[in-house]
């Protein structure tokens, strides 16, 4: 073999990388080198292959990254967030975007709400436009929910119970039993 392994690495270099190709070269020059002989010694040119890059996060993933607050996220979960936004400018800023609606949210900006949306349609990125010209539907309600301290999640909270009671019940038995089921619980 030893005496064919310049033209197998001068037809490697060249870009033949066919172990069945360089094979017939080298058996109609006269060559007594099996196939199995030129498959080994291209492996060898060949070498290790470079490591598959790792797969890109889910947009599962991403989107709980963008959602969650920048405190509770890991120092693996931030550079994987950094380097998705150092990729996408569009990402970036939808990015900025969410962070400043979580501010209003957590922090009760809601007079800043008309500011946000503004911002947010001249950026026109489609999921946070639509999102965003949707608020203006019931905006005094949406400011109210967002400055007021009151909320109606408890009285929505009981709906939910009796609805979830009935749900159970149906078809079992009468009123009497529903009123008495929702009564003790």
């Amino acid at each position: 073999m030893d005496p064919h392994k310049p033209h197998l690495d001068r037809r490697f270099t060249e870009g033949c990388t066919s172990v069945t190709q360089l094979h017939r070269e080298l058996v109609a020059q006269g060559a007594p080198v099996t196939y199995g002989m030129v498959r080994a010694y291209i492996a060898t040119l060949r070498g290790v292959p470079p490591d598959a890059p790792p797969p890109p996060p889910s947009v599962r993933k991403v989107t709980g990254w963008l959602t969650r607050h920048p405190i509770s996220l890991s120092e693996e979960d931030r550079a994987g967030l950094k380097d998705v936004l150092a990729r996408c400018p569009e990402l970036d800023t939808a990015a900025g975007h969410i962070r400043d609606f979580g501010e209003i949210l957590t922090d009760r900006l809601g007079t800043t709400l008309p500011t946000w949306i503004d911002a947010v349609d001249t950026s026109q990125l489609p999921g946070l436009t639509g999102f965003a010209l949707h608020l203006h539907r019931d905006f005094d309600a949406v400011t109210a929910g967002l400055t007021l301290e009151w909320s109606s999640g408890a009285t929505e909270g009981a709906v939910n119970r009796i609805k979830k009671i009935k749900r159970q019940l149906y078809g079992r038995a009468g009123f009497d039993l529903l009123r008495k089921m929702i009564l003790l619980q």
